[in-house]
């Protein structure tokens, strides 16, 4: 029987159990029901991972109404409202549109911009930055101080990214680790931020810079960590 149009977005979304008479969603019920469990043990619980699939389908879907280059050449990762873009694009004037846009849409608390400029990547060079991320992913699944499901991973010109939560610094610094190790890496970007009853009282002078990055980066770029990987 063929699945009702609806069924995949509401799947995503947990909500697939409430529309069971939809023709074609019965079967699929089980899956929304793994869905619903997995988004609710994450930190962010199943209120924000709703939210931040829709911050994420908005933005995706005003890059292909507006230009195809942008909804081809960025990766959108969004966590708690911020969003992380990554990828390629041609020109200055798609970068600056692809920003703009983002920070349009409704629910949206910080866009942190890594979209670099140039052509869009090979298929070799996605599918070694496929395989850095799935690398990385399995490595923080098997973990059991590492709590993967608040991580979200993606990696752009073998550069990888992190988005997402920590529990506590022993957590997030196992992550960065991980990630450092990764054959063919060449640095680690984290946007990861550690939850605020773990996060240590910050200093009353000024904000602390990010590791191994430089000074322009840690003024606009928030919580940005960077690191290389390990030779």
């Amino acid at each position: 029987m063929p699945r009702h149009p609806y069924c995949s977005a509401l799947a995503a979304l947990g909500l697939l159990s409430l529309l069971a008479p939809l023709p074609g969603c019965i079967a699929a019920a089980g899956v929304s029901a793994a869905a619903v469990g997995y988004q609710s043990t994450q930190e962010r619980g199943l209120g924000g991972a709703v939210s931040d699939a829709t911050i994420k389908t908005a933005i995706t879907a005003s890059y292909s109404h507006y230009d195809s280059a942008l909804s081809g050449g960025i990766d959108v990762e969004v966590y708690e409202g911020r969003v992380l873009l990554t990828g390629r694009v041609p020109t200055q004037e798609q970068h600056d549109l692809a920003v703009r846009t983002a920070w349009k849409v409704k629910g949206v608390t910080q866009v942190y911009d890594e979209v670099k400029l140039g052509a869009t990547p090979s298929n070799d060079d996605d599918l070694n930055d496929g395989w850095i991320s799935t690398r990385l992913r399995n490595e923080l699944l098997w973990d059991s101080d590492v709590r993967q499901i608040n991580y979200t991973v993606t990696t752009s010109d073998r550069v990888v990214y992190i988005i997402g939560s920590a529990r506590n610094r022993e957590e997030l610094d196992r992550v960065t680790a991980y990630a450092r190790n990764v054959p063919n890496v060449r640095r680690v970007v984290s946007y990861v931020q550690i939850r605020p009853e773990k996060a240590p009282a910050p200093a009353p002078s000024s904000p602390s810079a990010p590791v191994g990055g430089d000074d322009a980066a840690s003024s606009t770029q928030g919580s940005r960590i960077e690191v290389s990987p390990l030779q």
